[in-house]
C-alpha cells in the first residue's frame, strides 16, 4: 500500500517538471526570471513533501524525478549558454587527430571540419547564440579567435561524446547521463537519501547540467566520487589489531581512487580543487598519515599526467584561453570587475590579496578543525567561501556547490548559485553586490536561526521532564 504521502510529492515533483519544460521552452507565459522563481518554489514544496515519504520509498521516488528532471533539459537547444558548441568543436577537432589546443576554431586549416550547425549560413547571424569569424563566417563557437580553454579531462569528456552524433544534442545527452549518474551517486554515498533531491530535483540541473550542458557536471560528478573514497578511506582505517592489514591496503587503495577522481575532476574543470581541503579535513589537528600523502600526491599527480599528452602535442599553448579569460572576466589587477562584496571596504588593488586571505583563514580551518568522516562539509565552506569572494556571474559554477550541499544538508548555501543566477541575468556591479550580498546573509542568517530553534526546542524538552 502506498503511503498516503506519496501523491502530494509526486503532484509537486510533476508541477516542478513541468515549469521546468516550460522554463526550457522559453514559453510566454511568464519572464525567463519569473519561470526561474517559480521553479525554485516548486523545488522547495516538492523536497520538503519528499521529506515526508517513508524510507523505503526514498530512493525510487529520488532517481525516477532526478531522470524527469533532466530530460526536460533535452526539449530544446541550449537557450541561455553556447559554451556546448565549442565542446562539439573541440571533439571533432580531437577525432581528426588534431590538439584542441593547437589551433583556434576560425583557422581555415581547420576549415574541412565545419558544418551548418556549428557555422550556418543564410540565416543572417542574428541570432543570439552566433558571432562572426575573423574571415565574416557565422558561427554558434565562442570566442572563434581563441584557443580553447578547457582542461585536458574536459577534453576527454568531448572527444568521448563525438561518436554519438556530433553535434550538440549529444553533449546535452552526455549532461544528462552525468547529472543522473550524480544523483546515483549522492544516494550511494550520502547518509540522508533524501538529500540527493537536492541536486537531483535543482532546477539548476535542467538548465545548466543538461540544456546547457556545461562540463562543470562532470567535475561534480568526479569530486562526489572522490571525496565518497576519502571519508570511505578513514573509516577503513580502524584501530583493532585483527585484520588491521587488510584494512590497511583497503585505506591506501581508497585514498589513491581518491585521489584519482579528485585530480580527474580538477583536471576537468579546476573549480574541485577547492575541494581538496575538505578531502584532508582535520589534518592539521592529527599526525598526517600515509594514506593523506596518498591522496594529495595522487590527485597531484592525476592532474598533472592529464596534461602530458596535450604539452607534448602543443606545448604551452595547453594554457589556452585562461590568462585571457581572466582579463576577460575581471580578475586581472588593474582591471578588476569581480569581488564585488570586498570592493564595498577595500579598494581594488586589495581585492585579490584579501580574497586570498579569507579564503587561507577558511582552508586552514578545515584543515585543523574539518570532520574527516565528512570531507564534504569542509568542501562545501571552501568552495562556498570562495564563489561569495569572488562573486562570478556564471551561475554554472555552483554545481558543485548544490552537490556539496546534497551532501551535507546546509541547504542556505543553495543562495550562492541562486546568487550567480541573478546576476547572470541582470549583470553590473551593483546587481553583483546585491544578489551576492543577499547569498552571504542567507548563508550567515539560517544556521543563527537553526541554533535558536534547536535551543528553544532544547528549553521545551527539558522544561517537561
Amino acid at each position: 500500500m502506498i503511503s498516503r504521502t506519496v501523491p502530494p510529492c509526486l503532484l509537486a515533483l510533476a508541477a516542478l517538471v513541468t515549469a521546468l519544460a516550460l522554463t526550457v521552452a522559453r514559453s510566454a507565459a511568464l519572464p525567463l526570471a519569473g519561470w526561474y522563481v517559480l521553479d525554485v518554489a516548486l523545488f522547495a514544496v516538492a523536497v520538503l513533501l519528499l521529506r515526508k515519504v517513508p524510507g523505503g520509498l526514498v530512493v525510487p521516488l529520488v532517481l525516477a524525478g532526478s531522470v524527469a528532471v533532466a530530460a526536460v533539459g533535452l526539449l530544446a537547444p541550449p537557450r541561455t549558454s553556447d559554451d556546448a558548441y565549442r565542446y562539439v568543436w573541440d571533439g571533432r577537432v580531437q577525432a581528426a587527430g588534431i590538439s584542441p589546443y593547437a589551433r583556434t576554431p576560425d583557422d581555415p586549416a581547420l576549415a574541412r571540419l565545419r558544418d551548418p550547425g556549428l557555422f550556418p549560413v543564410g540565416d543572417g547571424c542574428a541570432g543570439w547564440d552566433e558571432r562572426r569569424t575573423t574571415g565574416g563566417e557565422c558561427t554558434r563557437i565562442n570566442r572563434p579567435a581563441v584557443h580553447t580553454v578547457y582542461p585536458p579531462v574536459a577534453q576527454a569528456w568531448f572527444v568521448a561524446l563525438h561518436p554519438f552524433g556530433g553535434g550538440v544534442r549529444g553533449v546535452q545527452a552526455g549532461g544528462a547521463v552525468l547529472a543522473v549518474a550524480t544523483t546515483g551517486l549522492l544516494l550511494a554515498v550520502g547518509r540522508e537519501k533524501w538529500r540527493a533531491a537536492l541536486w537531483g530535483w535543482f532546477p539548476g540541473v535542467t538548465v545548466w547540467a543538461v540544456n546547457d550542458a556545461h562540463v562543470d557536471t562532470l567535475g561534480v560528478l568526479l569530486t562526489v566520487a572522490g571525496l565518497g573514497c576519502a571519508v570511505r578511506g578513514v573509516a577503513a582505517r580502524g584501530v583493532a589489531v585483527r585484520g588491521q592489514a587488510v584494512r590497511g591496503r583497503a585505506a591506501r587503495g581508497r585514498a589513491v581512487r581518491g585521489g584519482l577522481l579528485l585530480g580527474g575532476a580538477v583536471a576537468a574543470k579546476l573549480l574541485p580543487a577547492l575541494a581538496l581541503p575538505g578531502a584532508l579535513s582535520g589534518l592539521l589537528a592529527r599526525r598526517p598519515d600515509r594514506n593523506d600523502v596518498l591522496l594529495l600526491g595522487t590527485a597531484l599527480g592525476a592532474f598533472a599526467l592529464s596534461y602530458l599528452p596535450y604539452v607534448l602535442a602543443s606545448g604551452t599553448s595547453v594554457l589556452g584561453y585562461l590568462p585571457g579569460y581572466l582579463r576577460e572576466e575581471g580578475y586581472e589587477q588593474g582591471h578588476i570587475d569581480r569581488f564585488g562584496l570586498l570592493r564595498l571596504v577595500l579598494p581594488d588593488r586589495l581585492l585579490p590579496w584579501a580574497a586570498a586571505l579569507v579564503l587561507a583563514v577558511v582552508v586552514v580551518a578545515v584543515l585543523r578543525r574539518g570532520d574527516p568522516q565528512q570531507p564534504w562539509a569542509g568542501a562545501l565552506l571552501v568552495t562556498g567561501t570562495a564563489l561569495l569572494l569572488v562573486a562570478p556571474s556564471y551561475p554554472w559554477y555552483g554545481l558543485l556547490v548544490v552537490a556539496m550541499v546534497a551532501l551535507d544538508g546546509r541547504w542556505e548555501w543553495l543562495a550562492v548559485p541562486a546568487a550567480g543566477q541573478a546576476l547572470y541575468l541582470t549583470g553590473g556591479q551593483e546587481a553583483q553586490q546585491l544578489s551576492y550580498g543577499t547569498a552571504l546573509c542567507v548563508v550567515l542568517l539560517v544556521p543563527l536561526l537553526r541554533q535558536l530553534r534547536t535551543g528553544r526546542a532544547a528549553v521545551a524538552v527539558g522544561a517537561e521532564k
